[in-house]
């Protein structure tokens, strides 16, 4: 079950190395940078919001501010939008930070409405539905092996650039069948040696 606290990361979606995380690139407050999160998803129209993060709640579910900073900076943002949508970032060092870059990714994704491209936004919000839980997914059969097969890496790598062949959106495939595929083989790379 998704919760606000502690932090639940979107199944199948990789993280950032703490290593590789970046220094803030963003001059706001911990407040200015949530409550422009939850302003850009009432402006989208989005139905039950929920903010996951690693920091204590506010009676109204909200992270509360001034807090010490979590071993995990990692922010993820479900809510409902045409369907289940997740939003996720571990990119930067501190909570915050990630919560503004969500926000400021959901308010660049609505100016291509507010730009006449409507089309455009559907297509850019397929890619963030919430996609099957990996470990219910069969990632052997999507990368075409059998149930009795055991591959190498190099083998699940050549079966996935295969199918993406034919999955990908720019070839004929959808979004969500080649997000399917992206996940199946980050499922395989973790069972495969």
């Amino acid at each position: 079950m998704i919760e606000n606290f502690p932090l639940y990361w979107p199944e199948g979606q990789q993280r950032t190395e703490g290593w590789k995380r970046k220094k803030t690139p963003f001059k706001v407050t911990q407040g200015t940078a949530r409550d422009h999160l939850m302003a850009e998803l009432a402006r989208l129209g989005a139905r039950d919001i929920i903010l996951s993060t690693n920091i204590p709640l506010r009676k109204d579910g909200l992270p509360i501010t001034g807090r010490r900073e979590p071993d995990d900076p990692g922010v993820a943002v479900y809510f409902k939008y045409k369907g289940a949508m997740a939003f996720a970032c571990d990119q930067y060092q501190k909570v915050y930070d990630n919560i503004r870059a969500i926000g400021l990714t959901i308010q660049a994704i609505r100016g291509i409405e507010r730009w006449g491209s409507s089309d455009m936004m559907e297509r850019a919000f397929r890619g963030f539905t919430a996609l099957p839980a990996p470990e219910s997914m069969n990632w052997r059969a999507i990368l075409g092996f059998k149930p009795t097969d055991n591959p190498t890496q190099k083998e699940v790598k050549a079966a996935y650039r295969k199918k993406a062949l034919t999955m990908h959106p720019d070839r004929g495939g959808s979004d969500t069948e080649f997000h399917i595929l992206k996940a199946a083989l980050e499922q395989a790379y973790l069972e495969v040696k």
